[in-house]
């Protein structure tokens, strides 16, 4: 059996972000990253990467990660014949998550991590550690294998309510689309929307996603692709690489046990309610949990990390998640949405906080409930 200071399960961003946390913090730490892929590998995703997820990776020692990527100023937001159609405070990018999951791994494993091909089966919680599959021992166990994580059930965290269903694929950017972020929110299915996201390189990302409900049936692949065609015409006669995925959205509190064992991004229930953005969630929550494991082998404490983990992530998100749970009801009613975008359409300042709430860590103000309300 393999002895390590700090196993993560999940080499993507969030399990990256981990070693990166742990690893500045304490470079002599043993730091193993499990995954059941070999990279690059596609991963679905919108592939939006906001400013704000740069700013965490440089605070880790991470800085010219997109320098070679087309930034995206713009930002193109409808429902019907109401759209908000201006440009960001700081422009975010489009990366396919084969070259974005590749290189956070890379400056895991450049910073001292080891990057082990590992299916993980079972977890097993010892007095003195966490053991995987009988065959991996680590003092401390970060679950960053997204929204069907294993980790997550071995500790007994039940799964996310809240749920939505996502399909993406990529097709060629048309003229009108270049150099936008576009997202079109549906009238008929609600809360739902599509996307068309241009990459800068002649092709954009693509997709549609629906909150799940249990007044209706599980949406098809077939309903997916015809919900995309409505609200984007031409993406999906020309697109193709679909893939699906589950999105386990956030809710008003988050939960993270004490004891060895810590959950980030997907893995602890951290999507965005209102975007489905989970990229600045799982790196900040990664880091974060890297830290908390360093501070507690540290302390000669490891069964804390749960404590400080918990702590840490409530400091950091605990406002902004009750104020996206606030808000994600409130523009799931079809006159809040069109007051919503109508003000991001008259305000620059209403547009900016906006984002901020769907891409980062943003905060429902007062000035923009009011106006949600009464516009």
């Amino acid at each position: 059996m393999t002895d390590w200071d700090l196993a993560v399960v999940g080499a993507g961003p969030a399990g990256a972000a981990t070693a990166l946390g742990a690893l500045t913090a304490r470079p002599d730490l043993r730091v193993v990253l499990l995954d059941r892929s070999t990279f690059p590998r596609d991963k679905a995703c919108g592939d939006g990467v906001a400013p704000h997820v740069l700013d965490v990776l440089a605070q880790v020692g991470v800085t010219g990660l997109l320098d070679d990527q087309v930034p995206v100023h713009r930002l193109h937001l409808q429902r019907g014949d109401v759209s908000a159609v201006r440009s960001m405070s700081r422009p975010a990018w489009v990366v396919p998550r084969t070259v974005l999951d590749s290189r956070l791994v890379a400056a895991a494993v450049d910073a001292g991590a080891r990057l082990r091909l590992h299916r993980v089966r079972e977890i097993r919680s010892l007095p003195d550690g966490v053991v995987i599959d009988d065959d991996i021992h680590a003092r401390v166990v970060v679950g960053a294998d997204g929204a069907n994580s294993c980790v997550r059930a071995a500790v007994g965290v039940a799964p996310v309510p809240r749920r939505a269903l996502a399909l993406r694929g990529y097709t060629p950017t048309p003229p009108a689309y270049r150099g936008k972020q576009l997202i079109v929110f549906s009238r008929t299915r609600q809360p739902s929307y599509a996307w068309s996201f241009d990459r800068g390189d002649g092709l954009s990302n693509v997709g549609y996603g629906e909150l799940l409900s249990g007044n209706r049936p599980l949406p098809t692949r077939d309903l997916l692709l015809r919900q995309l065609e409505a609200l984007v015409p031409g993406s999906v006669a020309a697109g193709g690489s679909w893939l699906g995925h589950h999105l386990p959205l956030s809710s008003w509190r988050w939960h993270q046990p004490d004891g060895r064992v810590l959950l980030v991004g997907d893995a602890a229930g951290l999507v965005n309610p209102l975007t489905g953005e989970g990229i600045f969630y799982a790196v900040a929550t990664g880091v974060l949990a890297g830290q908390a494991a360093a501070q507690s082998l540290e302390a000669g404490a490891p069964a804390e990390a749960g404590t400080r983990h918990r702590r840490g992530v409530r400091a950091l998100l605990g406002r902004h998640l009750r104020h996206t749970a606030v808000a994600a009801r409130l523009i799931a009613l079809p006159t809040v949405a069109d007051r919503g975008l109508r003000a991001a359409a008259n305000s620059q300042h209403v547009f900016d906080d906006l984002v901020e709430i769907g891409l980062a860590q943003g905060l429902l103000s007062p000035g923009i409930a009011w106006r949600l309300c009464n516009i």
